[in-house]
């Protein structure tokens, strides 16, 4: 992927966002529990009951995602006892990230795709693999990818173009 690389020894996220995300999301049972948020679950009870996690590590990581503002606490009013979790914004947003996972495991874990199957509420036909795109939509594999620094960005009309070989006449 070129010359250039990521900053690979900044495990505190000072210059590339992915120690910064992982901090967030912590282990296996955040997403498990970000999973059960996507899928209606909104309260202590049900996700320890539909996930079979002792409460002390359910506690730690609610905890942990309302900390980094994926997921909002709020105590009903009608029960003052009773903790609703919903997701934030920020957390709606790692949904792109949760279904690339999951494709992932589906293709590379399980070998077979996973029921039930995520829809598109217009036509009701299975979603695409999440890929890569670039500005203007072109999917782009992994040869297409280089790194740059911010500063050698160029202005989109500006940028260099990859010139077709004349031919001959």
């Amino acid at each position: 992927m070129g010359k250039l690389r990521e900053p690979l020894n900044d495990i505190y996220g000072d210059n590339c966002a992915l120690p910064l995300a992982l901090e967030a999301m912590g282990e296996r049972w955040s997403f498990m529990i970000l999973r059960a948020a996507f899928n209606g679950v909104h309260h202590f009870e049900e996700f320890q009951q539909e996930l079979s996690i002792a409460r002390n590590i359910l506690s730690n990581r609610l905890s942990r995602l309302v900390d980094h503002g994926i997921m909002a606490r709020e105590v009903m009013a009608e029960d003052r006892r009773k903790v609703r979790y919903e997701l934030t914004q920020k957390g709606v947003e790692l949904l792109p990230a949760m279904i690339a996972l999951r494709q992932w495991g589906e293709k590379w874990g399980a070998g077979v795709p996973s029921t039930p199957v995520l829809v598109d509420t217009t036509d009701e036909q299975p979603i695409g693999p999440v890929t890569i795109t670039a500005h203007d939509g072109r999917t782009l594999t992994y040869g297409e990818l280089v790194w740059k620094h911010r500063s050698e960005l160029q202005p989109l009309g500006q940028a260099r173009m990859r010139m077709a070989p004349v031919a001959a006449e």
